[in-house]
């Protein structure tokens, strides 16, 4: 019961509870002065076969704490990059034995035991690590005086020692752990013939960490206007929530929620709340997959569409390329509203053999009404003008059709076990309501019109929804740290955690602009130099790439800036409104991050 309650409560308040929380009491100088103290007093012992930082981080993972009085912190840091469970091992220890505890993480791959100084010399607790250690991945995150090394002399797994038994070293022995912090310091005297002066192993930085503005030299009073326009929106009903991120040189420097899921204030917005991020599923889902079966040469970019989708044999899609869908130039026709040719026998209000396919709890329609009626309506559609950018939501109904023939596999399934579970990206994905509870996620519109319900965890886009909640231009829902990591990744040029997922030549070919007619890269969205009012904002730079998303979200890299800046937002609750846009919400609060990394010293503008 109290390891499902302290789960539940990193779950709602998750990095809050650590850089944030201790910046709010003291100022972000400080933090960040403690912070620093204790990554020159961490070293990495016993790390001879590479295990630190975790490469593979797709495994179930377990954070026990044993006598370490930062522990929250410490696991809210962890859970960051994968969800880590945690266990109380002072509380077996006082309660009924450490033995049970061994029983209680059976089905945990990896063990991160956290200690201090004084717990290290329980006869018990070094037991523990002995027995641990024969059949699980263990890691040793051990805080306090170094002699307290000497009680480790045995221990053959990985050791995180850190001097420093504050919060300061609980966030930094986190991140390394896991790749967010690089660690090159050596022991400075003999413990052991073991632990010997000059012991110590170098760990790099693999995925982003998580501090303070004034880490990359920017000023927090200068990111403070982001707050104002924030709730400039939410008080003009541009949107009841939003939540904000903003990562710089691979470093996340601010992440806040604001508002209420919906204008009820039911309860205050979390930074670990999924949205519907619409159409950026088109970043983040088919064109990745789009790069890796291209990188795989399944997949070519100028072989027309007939040669993976045999019912374009014949029609005017047929000789379309590749590249043209990507691009937007294939001349399709915007938008279909398919919703609107349903008819009464199509759908039902419960799910049979008949009613398959779930639009909402009680939306069902008939079988193979895609293949019968939504896919001949695409495949039959007139072409207006090929060759000229034209945006068009069919272009990713269309790849999602290539890529899944390619793969094998359904879009949903092969991005999540490509891309978003070797990447950590926790909450990613399609169909969020068969992995989160419903109150994780933030309701979209009270639809009115199609489905008659509030939108919450059904996908607010109505042919994405006709597909199940799977399509290939809208679907995922994300948190803003999940789509944080993977733009990271496309700045890392195409590595991340220490694994490579692209070719980086693959990643600068979609993501710079491929076209000559208009600003695009193949699936990216770009900075445009011609548009009024500027696009993405008035200060972004021409190396600026990502997307935005009818729910009121965007996510814009700049690869001059190593910059990612993050809004989610959902608008169109209770209904539509151009509120957000009229207001200029998110490019103003872009222009107010540009302005901070100006006056900093570490802008390379």
């Amino acid at each position: 019961m109290e390891r499902r309650f302290i789960k539940l409560l990193l779950s709602f308040t998750g990095i809050l509870l650590g850089i944030q929380a201790f910046a709010q009491q003291n100022t972000p100088v400080e933090w960040l002065r403690q912070f620093n103290d204790a990554q020159k007093h961490t070293v990495v012992l016993n790390n001879a076969n590479d295990a630190l930082p975790l490469a593979n981080i797709n495994q179930k993972i377990a954070s026990i704490n044993l006598g370490f009085n930062h522990s929250v912190v410490f696991d809210s840091l962890a859970n960051k990059y994968q969800e880590v469970a945690p266990f109380n091992g002072s509380f077996y220890a006082t309660t009924s034995s450490l033995d049970a505890l061994l029983d209680d993480v059976k089905f945990y791959h990896t063990l991160i035991i956290a200690l201090s100084d004084v717990v290290i010399f329980d006869v018990r607790v070094l037991d523990f690590i002995k027995q641990t250690e024969k059949n699980k991945q263990v890691i040793i995150a051990l805080f306090g005086d170094a002699r307290s090394l000497t009680k480790l002399e045995s221990i053959q797994s990985p050791i995180v020692w850190c001097e420093n038994h504050t919060e300061a070293g609980a966030s930094v022995v986190a991140q390394a752990i896991f790749g967010g912090l690089s660690i090159a310091n050596h022991l400075k005297q003999d413990y052991s013939e073991k632990l010997r002066s000059g012991s110590g192993f170098t760990i790099k930085k693999t995925r982003l960490s998580y501090t303070v503005p004034e880490a990359v030299g920017i000023h927090t009073t200068d990111l403070a206007p982001i707050e104002a326009i924030a709730y400039e929106a939410i008080f003009a009903k541009a949107t009841p929530s939003a939540v904000v991120l903003v990562v710089k040189n691979g470093q996340v420097i601010y992440e806040r929620a604001f508002g209420n899921p919906t204008y009820e204030r039911t309860r205050a917005t979390r930074i670990n709340d999924l949205y519907d991020i619409a159409s950026i599923t088109k970043t983040v889902a088919t064109t990745p997959a789009v790069m890796r079966l291209v990188e795989s040469d399944k997949l070519s970019l100028d072989s027309p569409l007939s040669a993976y989708i045999g019912r374009t044999k014949g029609l005017n899609k047929s000789d379309i390329s590749v590249r043209e869908v990507m691009l937007h130039e294939a001349g399709f026709t915007p938008y279909i509203p398919f919703y609107q040719k349903l008819k009464p026998t199509d759908i039902s209000p419960r799910p049979s053999a008949e009613f398959p396919t779930k639009v909402t709890d009680s939306f069902f329609l008939k079988t193979n009404y895609f293949t019968e009626v939504m896919w001949p309506q695409m495949l039959r559609s007139p072409l207006l003008s090929r060759g000229r950018y034209v945006y068009s939501d069919l272009s990713m109904y269309f790849m999602k059709e290539v890529v899944e023939t390619l793969s094998e596999q359904p879009l949903d399934e092969y991005v999540a076990q490509q891309f978003y579970e070797p990447l950590g990206m926790q909450t990613a994905g399609y169909l969020p309501k068969k992995r989160f509870a419903v109150d994780r996620i933030i309701p979209s519109e009270n639809d009115t019109y199609f489905r008659k319900t509030t939108l919450q965890g059904d996908v607010h886009d109505q042919g994405a929804a006709m597909l199940g909640g799977v399509s290939g231009h809208a679907g995922v829902f994300a948190t803003a740290n999940d789509l944080a990591i993977f733009y990271q990744l496309l700045l890392n040029k195409g590595t991340y955690g220490g694994k490579r997922y692209f070719k980086a030549g693959t990643v600068e070919q979609f993501t710079t602009r491929q076209s000559t007619t208009s600003r695009r890269g193949l699936g990216f969205d770009r900075w445009d130099p011609n548009a009024i009012p500027a696009y993405p904002s008035s200060l972004a730079t021409p190396e600026t790439f990502g997307h935005t998303g009818y729910t009121g979200t965007c996510v814009w890299a700049d690869a001059k800036n190593d910059l990612i800046y993050i809004f989610l937002s959902n608008r169109v609750y209770p209904e539509v409104s151009d509120r957000l846009s009229n207001l200029r919400i998110r490019p103003r609060i872009q222009d107010v991050i540009y302005k901070a990394l100006a006056k900093s010293n570490t802008s390379p503008q």
